[in-house]
């Protein structure tokens, strides 16, 4: 299919939509106007790639028609050189339109919560789930992200039982989205006297923010209760209950069963900011589970195992004595694994968007 005919009617949506941001009773309507807001971005940066593409392409048939029917050999020398320019290029801008021109994942530019948990391994895996916690924030400092600690549960060693964290910055879900799911471990444990080799577990799960307007939450029903913290901190910590717990009975739209929501934040010392987060991450788990669906319907249409939103299935394996990663959904494996424990994720994040992209462009016929 020509490409240029897919940005036919781009343009009228363009403008229409840029009118739509300005009407007061849009603004009004901030879940309307957010959406809007976004599709107008993501419709500019398509329209300025396929006017690069546009340009390229004449400046490409203009130099051609030169360079054939012109006699001046000056002339047909700069018209050759445009035309050894131009004709690398058109293939690689043709390549990035085809992406902008893909449906854009909505949750793409939230930000995060993820969820580290150790699995199957005791405190082997508490241990690992540090690790994995310690290699994603050096990879957050690389890429400018910012990230603070909600909750935790410490190892009885070391490590983490449980630690949630949210992250900020730019295209944060559209970057960390493929590293949910079950992360193995293969190493000898500091516990293992007879140095034999141990395979253990942690799951990782990233959940797009929910926005306010996103969720329906009766602040009534929230049953709260505040308790002292633990941990570092001096004697204020102990003393002050600025920790919050909050307890909320969710039912699912799909099948009108309840289910108890728990969540505890112990962040700062500021009760009312605590309650606040605490309020944060019930939206995103209440928003998680109803776009489960949806996520499940999305799993379903591809072929491909890269973003499947399963979160019990098995990613990456990281085997120490070898120095191997190895991501199972793509058969991407590399022998850097101190870099890449130190934050060095780039490369395999990279592997997964081109294969999900060569995927979704293979659906949409492009």
């Amino acid at each position: 299919m020509d490409i240029l005919s897919k940005i036919e009617g781009l343009e009228a949506k363009f403008h229409e939509i840029s009118l739509l941001i300005t009407d007061p009773a849009v603004i009004a309507d901030q879940a309307r106007y957010v959406r809007l807001n976004r599709e107008y971005h993501d419709l500019e940066r398509v329209l300025a790639a396929a006017e690069k593409y546009k340009k390229a392409a004449k400046d490409l048939e203009d130099a051609k028609q030169i360079f054939y029917n012109e006699s001046d050999p000056e002339l047909k020398e700069m018209a050759r050189a445009e035309i050894d320019d131009l004709e690398p290029q058109l293939p690689k801008l043709e390549e990035d339109l085809k992406l902008l021109l893909l449906p854009q994942d909505p949750e793409d530019g939230k930000n995060v919560v993820m969820e580290i948990r150790g699995g199957t391994g005791g405190d082997e895996a508490a241990l690992f789930a540090g690790d994995l916690f310690r290699m994603y924030t050096k990879y957050f400092e690389m890429h400018g992200f910012k990230y603070s600690v909600s909750s935790f549960s410490e190892g009885a060693v070391g490590g983490y039982k449980e630690i949630i964290f949210n992250v900020t910055g730019q295209n944060v879900y559209g970057t960390l989205k493929y590293e949910s799911g079950v992360h193995r471990v293969q190493r000898v444990p500091v516990t293992e006297t007879q140095g034999r080799v141990h395979t253990s577990a942690a799951t990782v799960a990233v959940l797009p923010e929910a926005d306010e307007f996103e969720v329906h939450i009766n602040e009534g029903e929230i049953k709260w209760e505040t308790f002292r913290s633990g941990g570092a901190g001096g004697q204020n910590v102990n003393k002050v209950e600025s920790g919050v717990r909050l307890r909320y009975n969710w039912r699912n739209p799909n099948t009108g069963e309840v289910q108890e929501i728990l969540i505890e934040c112990t962040e700062t010392r500021d009760q009312p900011k605590n309650k606040e987060r605490a309020l944060a991450r019930l939206r995103t788990q209440i928003y998680d589970k109803e776009h489960q669906k949806y996520i499940d319907d999305i799993a379903a249409r591809r072929k491909t195992m890269v973003s499947t939103g399963d979160r019990s299935a098995k990613i990456r394996t990281y085997n120490y004595p070898q120095g191997r990663i190895t991501d199972h959904r793509i058969g991407y494996t590399i022998y850097n694994l101190a870099a890449f424990m130190d934050g060095d994720i780039q490369g395999v994040i990279d592997a997964l968007t081109v294969a999900e992209n060569a995927e979704r462009l293979k659906a949409a016929d492009l």
